[in-house]
């Protein structure tokens, strides 16, 4: 992510209490900035979001250039807890930028442990330790959502509601909120779109159930983009 004097409290410092951010200190018209950038990039996306990289334009942002006091350029800081644990100047080679990454991964944790078994006792003490921890919360949410039990779906999104929405939750929610309707992915779906098409419009309920089974289908169906625009044309 790009990174600005404004956005650094909250993109660096209060981020690195959650992963270690890497700061790439950059600027346009450093060539060896363009060599190392994509480095960067490549290997910190290799640590599957456990490790965050923050790039700031040290020319636009000359603050945080001041608080790293920056004397060359690029330069780049780990930092964890607020603190900074680690640093670099200059374009390193690619392996080794990826074992210095590496050296900041966190070892795992009795959360990772616990997501990682699996199985809902696990998960439930997972999310007892750390109620927002988004990886624990999901994976409980989606065993939940499969459940013929409506008590159980509606913790899924009583779970859903403690995290930031994203893509993921949008789609665990819906298939709660279906039950066993979730079940009409395959021919029968475009029988129940059509029937509540034509009740959108002043039908909350109706309106929810459509969304959730476009969630359901998902963007890459087909079918999903005539249908949003269907329903568009019906509430507007």
């Amino acid at each position: 992510m790009d990174v600005t004097d404004a956005s650094f409290e909250t993109d660096v410092l209060e981020r690195s209490a959650q992963a270690p951010v890497v700061v790439d200190l950059w600027a346009s018209w450093c060539g060896p900035c363009r060599v190392l950038g994509p480095i960067l990039e490549k290997v910190v996306a290799e640590t599957d979001g456990k490790v965050v990289l923050a790039k700031v334009d040290v020319d636009a942002n000359p603050r945080v250039a001041t608080t790293f006091q920056v004397q060359s350029i690029p330069a780049v800081y780990a930092v964890s807890d607020r603190k900074v644990v680690d640093r670099f100047v200059g374009a390193l080679p690619e392996p080794a930028v990826r074992e210095w990454v590496r050296n900041l991964l966190p070892g795992d944790t009795e959360i990772d442990r616990l997501v990682a078994a699996g199985d809902a006792d696990s998960l439930r003490k997972a999310v007892e330790l750390e109620p927002g921890n988004e990886k624990a919360v999901v994976a409980l949410a989606r065993l939940l959502a499969d459940s013929a039990e409506r008590a159980d779906r509606d913790e899924a999104l009583a779970l859903l509601a403690r995290i930031p929405e994203t893509a993921e939750t949008r789609h665990v929610a819906a298939q709660a909120r279906l039950g066993g309707e979730a079940e009409l992915a395959g021919d029968g779906i475009e029988a129940k779109l059509d029937a509540l098409l034509e009740r959108v419009k002043g039908d909350d309920e109706a309106r929810q159930e459509f969304l959730d089974l476009l969630e359901v289908l998902g963007p890459d169906d087909p079918r999903t983009p005539s249908y949003r625009k269907a329903l568009t044309a019906r509430l507007f």
